[in-house]
């Protein structure tokens, strides 16, 4: 009859290839029974995966079974999401656990479309989405999630509902105006803006909210970066030499906010022709991972110029959902799935576990 340890001891060599680390010491390991031959336990992951529930169920599995004395093993793998640490001194966001912010430092690079399919990628994982539409000044969210003729509802004359399909909640100022005029707002009014969509909306309980930033560093980003509390950010760029050299202005401005960078995504990194398949890299090649070199920050994925990617967004079925079994989703996943590793590597936050200390004066 194989040992408690023993069986840790098979677990602790099979490694999570999402995290580089083994069960054991990432400690996913829980509820370890061995009854008559039959072994029994529950895998916690720190990150969304349920695409990657069945494989994984495998892999202890055959691990398990290899041990003498085991003759049958049940798994049961699920995920469970946590809050991590944001910038110093800013408390958490009520109901939202962890806030990703999605930037480039110049318009045309994709960005939003990879903001919408990294939240819906998020959501199709198992995980609890929001997405909000931070570009104030050229909102294209509710057109990407296909729901650009729909109304927020108020509720108490105070707060908002977010309009809610393919599975995750949006909110965005284009939603609460006439979409054919333009914004004439200074700094002042659309912070304020930013600040009210974050804070009067019912998002309720979200293991994530995506944020998709207008391209720059300026007012709206300083005020995300001072006011609301970032768990951590994703840069967009082109393999494109200006795309980088602006991308390279977005890392130093979340590095002198303490943002932590989560990583990297390269969009039109390769140019796929849609007659006969051939690939070139019209914008170049390389140029991300060499930035990602410079900077220690991980190239989460490269993405292709597709003429579905396109499509898919105008039509308001992104990617993800348009065709969920396609290569292009598949990559959008494997982004998503980095970022939660990434993010469930963070330290966790513990605000809400202390009691507050309040001192008073006795007379």
């Amino acid at each position: 009859m194989p040992s408690h340890d023993l069986l840790l001891a098979a677990l602790a060599k099979e490694i999570d290839v999402h995290t580089g680390r083994d069960f054991v010491s990432a400690k996913c390991i829980k509820n370890l029974k061995f009854e008559q031959a039959a072994v029994s336990l529950d895998i916690e992951l720190g990150y969304p995966a349920k695409s990657q529930f069945a494989a994984i169920a495998k892999q202890i599995e055959q691990a398990l079974l290899a041990v003498e004395g085991v003759a049958s093993v049940q798994v049961n793998v699920s995920s469970h999401i946590v809050a991590h640490a944001a910038q110093r001194g800013l408390p958490l966001q009520k109901g939202i656990k962890n806030i990703i912010a999605v930037a480039s430092g110049k318009g045309g690079v994709g960005k939003s479309t990879t903001a919408v399919n990294l939240a819906l990628a998020l959501a199709a994982e198992g995980a609890s989405v929001g997405l909000l539409d931070a570009d104030i000044y050229g909102p294209s969210q509710p057109t990407m999630m296909g729901v650009a003729d729909q109304k927020p509802e108020a509720v108490e004359n105070k707060y908002i509902l977010p309009i809610e399909n393919h599975g995750i909640k949006t909110m965005s100022i284009g939603f609460l105006i006439d979409t054919e005029q333009p914004m004439v707002w200074r700094g002042p009014m659309v912070t304020q803006a930013l600040t009210q969509l974050l804070n009067e909306t019912l998002w309720g309980d979200l293991d994530y909210l995506v944020i998709d930033l207008p391209p720059g560093t300026g007012d709206i980003q300083l005020t995300l970066s001072q006011k609301v509390p970032v768990t951590g950010a994703v840069i967009v760029t082109t393999p494109q030499d200006i795309a980088l050299l602006d991308a390279r202005k977005g890392i130093k401005m979340f590095e002198k906010v303490g943002v932590p960078i989560l990583g990297l995504v390269e969009n039109m990194s390769m140019h796929i022709c849609s007659n006969c398949g051939h690939a070139e890299p019209i914008f170049g090649e390389g140029g991300g991972a060499k930035m990602g070199a410079d900077y220690g920050i991980d190239l989460l994925g490269q993405l292709p110029l597709d003429l579905s990617i396109r499509l898919n967004a105008d039509a308001g079925k992104p990617s993800v959902v348009a065709d969920p079994d396609s290569k292009i989703a598949e990559l959008y996943k494997v982004i998503a799935r980095k970022v939660a590793v990434k993010i469930a590597a963070k330290s966790q936050d513990f605000s809400n576990k202390f009691p507050k200390i309040v001192i008073q004066k006795n007379t």
